[in-house]
């Protein structure tokens, strides 16, 4: 008895986001990080760091507030933002979308990515700023403090992933799901930088703040190259190819042809 070979259906887009609504987000980000910038280069934003810094310790030895657990949590969130997991995560998600045959959205999720860490690396560079000494670190950190790499980073990287897999649903509620997921888990990743004391509140503002806002405005600004770049790796113009049933074996099946 010969038995049919399983097909699997890729999912068609269902979605996209409207360019001038992600570039209008965008923009008001980036609008929030030049004053935040402008704030730390005034010397208006000391009381607050100072305040977002001693909220989370108590007195005398300035130690953290809560039990030893609340400590490794903390940790195990930060790490979400860091080099190894966030990047893990992301070409995760790229090498998804590849077998998903949504080639567009794996193109601007891996250009917004490797973007976003260049900005935040100029941005770093050009400011300039050390490290808060007001409380004691709860975990090594080096290099500069404005703006917060990882919440940059986790900004870019969750949202950009929420967007590119967003676009699978044509259900408002799925998507908002999607996106509020990746919003939470990047200030979750923003607010432990505070209160592990590596970082002034300021820096996680403007941090979080420019890495959102890079999300938004790669993903409306980097739809077209990447759609090219697609087209030229299949040799023609992109179409169902992308939502094309598959065999075990790679091969389209003749209702996808």
């Amino acid at each position: 008895m010969v038995v049919p070979a399983e097909r699997i259906d890729l999912p068609a887009r269902g979605w996209r986001i409207d360019p001038r609504k992600a570039v209008a987000i965008g923009a008001v980000c980036w609008a929030g990080v030049a004053l935040v910038a402008w704030l730390v280069g005034a010397g208006h934003a000391e009381r607050l760091d100072a305040l977002g810094l001693l909220f989370w310790r108590t007195a005398p030895d300035l130690g953290p507030a809560g039990p030893p657990l609340l400590l490794e949590m903390v940790r195990d969130i930060t790490a979400l933002g860091g080099v190894l997991l966030r990047n893990l995560i992301a070409l995760a998600a790229v090498l998804a979308l590849l077998f998903l045959r949504l080639r567009r959205e794996a193109i601007v999720l891996a250009l917004t990515v490797a973007g976003g860490w260049a900005v935040n690396t100029l941005l770093k560079h050009a400011v300039g700023r050390e490290r808060p000494e007001i409380v004691p670190h709860l975990m090594a950190a080096g290099g500069d403090s404005f703006p917060s790499g990882h919440s940059f980073n986790s900004a870019v990287v969750f949202l950009a992933v929420a967007l590119a897999f967003a676009t699978l649903s044509r259900r408002e509620s799925v998507r908002a799901t999607v996106v509020g997921a990746a919003l939470a888990v990047s200030l979750a990743v923003a607010w432990s930088r505070v209160w592990l004391g590596v970082h002034f509140p300021s820096d996680v503002i403007a941090g979080w703040l420019g890495g959102a806002g890079w999300a938004f405005l790669a993903c409306a600004l980097l739809h077209r190259p990447a759609r090219l770049a697609s087209e030229a790796a299949v040799g023609g113009p992109e179409s169902g190819a992308d939502q094309a049933a598959l065999d075990p074996t790679g091969a389209r099946s003749p209702r996808a042809r």
